[in-house]
Parts: C-alpha cells; structure tokens; sequence
C-alpha cells in the first residue's frame, strides 16, 4: 500500500462531533460550551443540534433542552423498556396536589411558594418539598421583594419525567369558559 493512497476516512458532520461530547457529558451542556470545544460560534452549533435531533427522531434518543443547555436522553416512549432493562422502579406517581403544585411552577416559573399558594388557594409549602425531594423543581434564586422569596422552577429531570424536550413543548393553557365570559364581560 502506497502512502499516496487518499485517507477514505471522511470528517465526521458537525452533528456527529455534537453528538459524541453531549453522550460523554454527564450534565447538561450549554450551547455555548460546546461551540467554545468547537471552536464555531453558537449558531453554527445550534444548525448542528437541529441536525442531530432530526436525526435522532427515529432512533432510540433524543436532545432535551433546559435553560440553554442541551442534553441526550433516552426517547420518551422507551421509558418503560428502559426501566425494566435496569430493573428499575416504575416511574413515581404525583398525587393531584403534587400535579397541580408542578404545573403551576412549570407555566409560572420562576415563581415563589406564595405565589403557587395564591393560585392553589392553599399552602404548598409540603407539595414544594416533595417536588424539591424527587427532583422535579429547584430553586432558581430569590426574588428583590421583602424577605427575598426563595424562586422555583423546573429541572430537566422534570422534562425527562413529562417526555419533554424542552419546556416550550408544554400544552398551551385551556382559558377556562367562566375566564372567557369574564372577559367578554370587561371588554363589553
């Protein structure tokens, strides 16, 4: 074999070499740590995570986003293969309350603990440790208001859990018909 024989060995795609760092992270990643290791900027990164998830869509994958950062997962309707591949317990259970409390969060965030209870209409001061234990909500800061409230918001596990990619993939609110006609009142 001469040396002069071309290298039939092609670059790998912008895509693939996104691919290979976010398999080896551990943690999310942030867009602009990867364009840092890639040395492009955070567009040319973005064009090649619409590539890998478009490319992941049939397979066994997928990209979450949370935050500006991006992450692989294991693709939502796998969960339960998955899980029993590990042997792993099926998927916590949220009570009324606790669903309730999350999606209040989810849709509000960042929002304090007062403000969940204003809209519950009652205390969520334990629904808050239960998500914070299971790892569904964080602390996101605290707010400039007196006695500076802790804020919270949602955490990639609780994407993960929902089979979700990326918080914008939530259903839109249902605007409730006494809302509506609350409306149509005032504008009328």
């Amino acid at each position: 074999m001469s040396d002069s024989q071309p290298n039939s060995i092609a670059e790998p795609s912008l895509a693939a070499k996104i691919e290979a760092m976010l398999f080896v992270s551990a943690e999310p990643v942030p867009v602009a740590q990867l364009a840092a290791a890639l040395d492009v900027s955070a567009t040319i990164v973005e064009r090649g995570l619409k590539e890998l998830d478009e490319s992941l869509a049939a397979r066994g994958l997928r990209l979450q986003r949370n935050a500006g950062r991006v992450q692989l997962t294991t693709a939502p309707e796998l969960a339960q293969l998955v899980e029993r591949f590990l042997g792993l317990e099926a998927t916590t259970h949220l009570s009324r309350a606790a669903l309730e409390t999350l999606a209040i969060i989810a849709y509000q965030q960042p929002c304090t603990r007062p403000q969940v209870d204003a809209v519950r209409g009652v205390n969520s001061d334990g629904m808050m440790k239960s998500l914070l234990s299971k790892g569904l909500v964080q602390e996101a800061g605290r707010t400039d208001g007196p006695g500076r409230p802790i804020l919270y918001s949602t955490t990639p596990e609780f994407l993960q859990h929902f089979g979700l990619g990326s918080i914008i993939e939530l259903p839109p609110l249902a605007v409730a018909e006494s809302d509506e006609a609350h409306n149509v009142l005032l504008k009328g």
